[in-house]
């Protein structure tokens, strides 16, 4: 075999193992080498943020799958096996919304609707009272609420937020990173939001 047609099969693999990564990312398991091979680190398209997702090396006191929120760093770390997590970028609560504390996700919403709470409605008389989902709508693409908390982590469709302190306490994500964590998060999975 020659080397051309050496290279252009190592190619073509890398290029099936990129389409098989929606169907494999539901599972956490999986070595290193197989993450990598989901291609987490970017997807073709140009990144809607200065703060591209990237596979680091992380404590391994947190179980995989895991999420952990740095508050201070403006990051979200999804946990993998073998000491390693994908870092997100991510916008969070302005001064006076900020908090901290341990939640698991309650329930999953593709282009979710938005109802600001009564809370917001009162800073913000000029909001909508209900807002259907789609691309306007601020809570983007995927939102994955937060216990029985008025909080959840969700797309923005200002994605010039991400990496600020802006919110009234949710975790915004673009709307690219909302979609890839929302594949690999389930119902269940431990949140902890650190200041």
């Amino acid at each position: 075999m020659t080397n051309q047609m050496k290279a252009a099969l190592a190619a073509a693999t890398c290029v099936l193992l990129a389409i098989a990564a929606p169907a494999q990312a539901q599972e956490i398991g999986g070595s290193y080498v197989e993450l990598l091979n989901l291609n987490l680190k970017f997807d073709g398209r140009p990144q809607a943020s200065a703060i591209p997702r990237e596979i680091v090396s992380f404590d391994q006191k947190y179980g995989a799958g895991t999420i952990i929120i740095a508050s201070k760093e403006r990051r979200l770390y999804f946990v993998l096996p073998e000491g390693k997590a994908i870092r997100y970028g991510v916008g969070v609560g302005r001064p006076g919304f900020e908090w901290a504390g341990m939640h698991a996700i309650s329930n999953k919403r593709e282009w979710p609707d938005w109802t600001p709470p009564s809370q917001m409605l009162k800073r913000r008389p000029d909001l909508p009272r209900h807002m259907a989902g789609g691309p306007e709508n601020p809570l983007g693409a995927r939102a994955m609420y937060l216990g029985s908390s008025l909080y959840r982590i969700h797309g923005s469709n200002e994605p010039d937020t991400i990496g600020q302190a802006v919110s009234s306490g949710c975790i915004r994500m673009t709307n690219d990173d909302v979609v890839d964590l929302y594949e690999r998060a389930k119902v269940g999975t431990k949140v902890m939001v650190m200041r």
